[in-house]
C-alpha cells in the first residue's frame, strides 16, 4: 500500500512520509505485514472455546462441517459474536464503574481533586431516581446516588434502572425476547457462561443473549457513565477548540492524554494550569504547558475544557514522531503496545496509570482517585524535566490544524434548538416533518487501516449532509470530522443540503455535532428518546426516521455499540462486516430476522458512499410509513423507488401551514445560545 493511499488526512501523511524515510514501521506496516490475514477467522468459524481443538469449518463444504464437540458453523459463529459483546460491554461497563467510584469519594470528600461540577444534573437524577433532596447537601444526595449506580452494577434481581427512559414499544420488545437487561455485571458473567465448551449452542438463542449483553452496556455502563461524568466533571457545553497534529507547540512542554477515563484526565487540565508548575516549565526554558489529547480521553477533556485534540486513534504512533511530546501519559482501551518502542528513537515517555493496564517499556505510575492531584502533578513534572531532553533537529510538527465547535449533550440540544427560555425538540421534530430536515445519522467508531485512514468517515457525513440529513457524532470519527472542517458552522455552506442549511445558518450551529466519547454514545440514545417524547415522528426508537453507522471500526466496543442500537430500534449500517459470514442463518438473523425482534436490523457495506445511501433508504422508508412528504428541496440523492415521494406542497401536523411555510417558520424560531469562545 503506497503511503498516499493510507490516509486521507495531510498531516497524517506528511508523517508517514517521515516514517517512510527514518525507516520507523507504523500500524499499517504492521498490518500489511498480517496479510493474508486468516479467512477463517475473517468469517467468524474458528473456535477456540476449549482445548480440544482449535477447529474450524470449512466455508466451502470439502472439509469439517462441525467441530469435534459437533458445534456447526452457526454456532461457533454466533458464540463468537456473543463474547466480542461481552468483551465490549465490560470494556465500557467498567469505565462506568470507575467513574461512580470518584463520584462517591467526592461525596465523602476523600479527594480534593473532585467535586460536584455538574449541580443540576444531580438533582435531574436524584429526582428520576426517588433519592431524597429536601434539606440536604448536594455531597448527601450524590453519596445515596452514587450508591444506587454502584448497585446497578451488581444487581441481582429485577431490571436495570435505565430501560424505564426506554420508549414502551423498546421495553415491550425486551420483555417479549427474554432480552430486559439485569444487572451490568450479570449480564456480562452470564454472556462469558453461556459461550464455555457445552453450554449454549442454538444460534438464535445466542444471538438474543448478545442484544441483552449490549442492552446493558448501552442502557446501563455506558449510559451511567456518561450521566456521572457530567455531574462530576460538569455537563458540556458549545465551546470552540481545535484539532490535528499543529496542536503540538515547539516551545512548550507537549503532554499527550490518550485512552478512554477522564478521572486522571480531568485533573491533568487543571494541573497544568497550576502557577508552580508553569514556573519550573519556564525554568526549563518553555514558554508554557500545551495538553492535547488523542483517542476518546481527548474528547473528555475537548467537551468540559476546549483541550485541542492532537488526532485520532491511527494517529497515535504519528503524534509521538513529531519528536514534540515529553509524555504519553494513557490509560485504557486503543492504545497500541506499539508506542512504547518510540521510545528508542524519540525522548518521549510512556507514562501508562490504569491498575488494569501495563505496556512493556513504559513508567507506571499507578493511579488512585484519592491522590489525584498528586499523581498528575508528578506526571507534569516529568514532561517538565524531559523538555530539556528534545531533540530540536528531530522536531516535525505538521503546520495542520483545523477550528472545531464541540460540547452538544441531549440538554444542550433542547436550548440550542428551543432556546433558553423555552428549551424543545419541537424544531427539530418540525424540521422533519415538514421535509426541511430528511432525518438524523449517527456516524460513529473507530478508524482501521483497512480502509484509507478517515476516508469512509468523511464520505459518508458529506454525503448525509448534503442531502439534508443531520449528522451526530462520538469518538474518532468525530475527530476525523473535525480535521476535515466538519465540526463548524461554517461548514454547512459549504457541505449541506439547503434545507438542513437553513437550520444550522439559523442555529448558529455546525451541520454534524460532536456529542462526544464513545461511551457517550448513550447520549444519541437519550436524544432519540427525546425525539420521541416530542411526538409527530413516531412513538418508539424503531419509528424514528434515523439511522447509525460504523465506516471504519476495528473494536469489540464497536460491536456492543453497534447491537444495542439495533436492538434499540436503530438501523445500523458498518464498513466491515461482522464476523459471522461464515453461517447465512446468522447473518440472515442479523440483517432480516432481527427486524420483527427489535424493529432494526444490522447492515454491512464497506462503500462509505453506497452505506449512507442505504441509511437514506431507510430514513425515507421511516418517513413514508409515518406519512411524511419528502425532503423540501431537490437533493443530490433521491432514489424514485424507495416509496417516499409525495407531493411537495402537502400540508402535515404544523398548525395547517403548508410545508415550505412551516419549515420557514421552524428555522426562523431556532435561537438558541450563542458558541462560547
Amino acid at each position: 500500500m503506497a503511503v498516499r493511499e493510507r490516509s486521507v488526512d495531510a498531516a497524517s501523511l506528511q508523517m508517514l512520509k517521515v516514517a517512510e524515510e527514518a525507516d520507523i514501521a507504523t500500524v499499517w506496516d504492521r498490518f500489511e505485514s498480517q496479510q493474508p490475514q486468516c479467512g477463517f477467522g475473517r468469517l467468524g468459524i474458528c473456535c477456540r472455546n476449549c482445548f480440544m481443538g482449535p477447529c474450524r469449518i470449512d466455508p466451502f463444504g470439502e472439509g469439517a462441517q462441525v467441530g469435534i464437540c459437533g458445534a456447526t458453523a452457526d454456532t461457533i459463529v454466533a458464540r463468537n459474536l456473543l463474547k466480542n459483546t461481552a468483551v465490549g460491554a465490560a470494556a465500557h461497563s467498567d469505565h462506568g464503574r470507575e467513574i461512580v467510584h470518584a463520584l462517591r469519594m467526592a461525596a465523602g470528600g476523600k479527594s480534593d481533586a473532585y467535586k460536584i461540577r455538574g449541580p443540576v444534573k444531580l438533582h435531574k437524577l436524584a429526582e428520576e431516581y426517588g433519592i431524597a433532596r429536601h434539606d440536604r447537601s448536594d455531597d448527601e444526595i450524590a453519596k445515596d446516588l452514587a450508591e444506587l449506580l454502584l448497585a446497578e452494577f451488581g444487581r441481582q434481581e429485577g431490571v436495570l434502572l435505565n430501560t424505564a427512559r426506554a420508549p414502551e414499544q423498546q421495553q415491550r420488545n425486551w420483555a417479549a425476547l427474554g432480552t430486559v437487561p439485569r444487572g451490568v455485571d450479570r449480564e456480562v458473567v452470564t454472556a462469558m457462561h453461556r459461550t464455555h465448551v457445552g453450554v449454549d449452542n442454538e444460534a438464535e438463542h445466542l444471538l438474543l443473549g448478545a442484544a441483552r449483553t449490549a442492552l446493558a452496556d448501552g442502557w446501563g455502563g455506558s449510559m451511567i457513565a456518561t450521566d456521572v461524568s457530567d455531574m462530576l466533571f460538569g455537563e458540556p457545553k458549545p465551546l470552540r477548540s481545535r484539532v490535528n497534529l499543529g496542536v503540538l507547540k515547539e516551545d512548550e512542554v507537549n503532554i499527550l492524554v490518550h485512552g478512554h477515563e477522564p478521572t486522571l484526565s480531568d485533573v491533568i487540565v487543571a494541573a497544568s494550569q497550576d502557577p508552580e508548575l508553569l514556573a519550573e516549565a519556564a525554568a526549563k526554558g518553555a514558554k508554557g504547558i500545551n495538553l492535547a489529547g488523542i483517542c476518546c480521553t481527548a474528547n473528555e477533556i475537548l467537551m468540559r475544557h476546549g483541550v485541542p485534540i492532537a488526532g485520532n486513534f491511527l494517529q497515535q504512533e504519528l503524534a509521538l514522531m513529531t519528536g514534540a511530546v515529553e509524555v504519553m501519559l494513557v490509560d485504557v482501551q486503543c492504545v497500541f503496545p506499539a508506542v512504547t518502542e518510540f521510545q528508542k528513537c524519540f525522548h518521549t515517555k510512556v507514562v501508562s496509570t490504569s491498575p488494569k493496564a501495563r505496556f512493556p517499556g513504559a513508567t507506571h505510575i499507578e493511579f488512585h482517585e484519592e491522590h489525584a492531584m498528586e499523581t498528575a502533578k508528578k506526571i507534569i513534572r516529568m514532561a517538565i524535566e524531559n523538555f530539556a531532553n528534545r531533540d530540536p533537529a528531530r522536531v516535525t510538527i505538521p503546520a495542520t490544524q483545523e477550528k472545531l465547535v464541540a460540547g452538544f449533550t441531549t440538554d444542550v440540544v433542547h436550548e440550542i434548538l428551543g432556546g433558553k427560555y423555552r428549551p424543545s425538540y419541537r424544531p427539530l421534530n418540525d424540521g422533519i416533518q415538514t421535509g426541511r430536515l430528511r432525518g438524523v445519522a449517527g456516524v460513529v467508531g473507530c478508524n482501521n487501516p483497512k480502509f484509507p485512514h478517515d476516508g469512509s468517515h468523511l464520505a459518508m457525513v458529506k454525503e448525509l449532509i448534503r442531502n439534508d440529513v443531520l449528522v451526530v457524532q462520538t469518538g474518532c470519527s468525530a475527530i476525523a470530522c473535525g480535521k476535515a472542517g466538519l465540526l463548524t458552522p461554517e461548514a454547512a455552506e459549504a457541505h449541506a443540503g439547503k434545507g438542513l442549511g437553513e437550520i444550522c445558518r439559523a442555529v448558529g450551529m455546525p451541520p454534524v455535532l460532536h456529542v462526544g466519547s464513545c461511551v457517550d454514545n448513550s447520549r444519541i440514545l437519550t436524544a432519540c428518546v427525546e425525539m420521541v417524547n416530542e411526538g409527530g415522528i413516531g412513538d418508539s426508537l424503531d419509528k424514528l426516521p434515523v439511522a447509525g453507522a460504523a465506516p471504519e471500526w476495528m473494536s469489540e466496543k464497536a460491536i456492543s455499540i453497534g447491537m444495542y442500537f439495533v436492538a434499540s430500534g436503530i438501523f445500523v449500517v458498518i464498513g466491515q462486516a461482522l464476523p459471522v459470514e461464515g453461517s447465512a442463518a446468522v447473518v440472515e438473523m442479523l440483517t432480516q430476522t432481527f427486524e420483527k425482534h427489535f424493529g432494526a436490523t444490522w447492515a454491512f457495506e464497506p462503500d462509505p458512499v453506497k452505506a449512507a445511501h442505504r441509511m437514506i433508504d431507510h430514513i425515507d422508508r421511516k418517513r413514508a410509513d409515518l406519512g411524511l412528504p419528502p425532503p423540501m428541496y431537490e437533493v443530490p440523492y433521491a432514489p424514485k423507488t424507495n416509496g417516499a415521494a409525495r407531493a411537495a406542497n402537502r400540508t402535515v401536523s404544523t398548525g395547517g401551514q403548508p410545508a415550505g411555510e412551516a419549515g420557514a417558520a421552524v428555522a426562523a424560531s431556532c435561537r438558541g445560545p450563542r458558541i462560547e469562545d
